[in-house]
């Protein structure tokens, strides 16, 4: 609020408001730069306390891309799934079948890959591993 005491008041008229001529107190030197200006050099101190992370790589890419994967004994969930005897499991989204669990009935099963142990149990409860390019 504006009032007759504040010291913008009676510096009113005066250019430069008690800063000095020579343009002190204008632009962006007066804070050190623009941006993250200085952040290894006079805004050390501000990056050690507010953006620890600023510098250096972070983490890594893979370049490898992730194979969505399936155990055998998880196949009952998709019964439901199941056509004329057939389980699709690259139209349902997955890679690989591995071998972890058992398999209750027989179902002729397509999908990219199988480790063996998988192609091993799905056979022996009578069912067979289709491998799809």
């Amino acid at each position: 609020m504006p009032h007759s005491k504040r010291k913008t008041r009676w510096y009113r008229g005066s250019r430069y408001h008690g800063w000095g001529q020579i343009g002190q107190h204008r632009k962006s030197g007066g804070r050190g730069g623009f941006g993250r200006a200085g952040f290894k050099k006079h805004k050390w101190f501000y990056v050690l306390k507010y953006d620890r992370d600023h510098f250096g790589r972070h983490g890594f890419v893979s370049r490898y891309p992730d194979k969505k994967i399936i155990n055998v004994g998880d196949l009952e969930n998709f019964f439901d799934k199941v056509v004329d005897g057939v389980l699709d499991l690259d139209k349902l989204g997955f890679d690989k079948l591995v071998g972890k669990g058992k398999l209750s009935r027989p179902l002729k099963i397509l999908v990219k890959e199988a480790s063996e142990k998988a192609i091993k149990k799905v056979s022996e409860a009578g069912g067979e591993v289709v491998l799809v390019k």
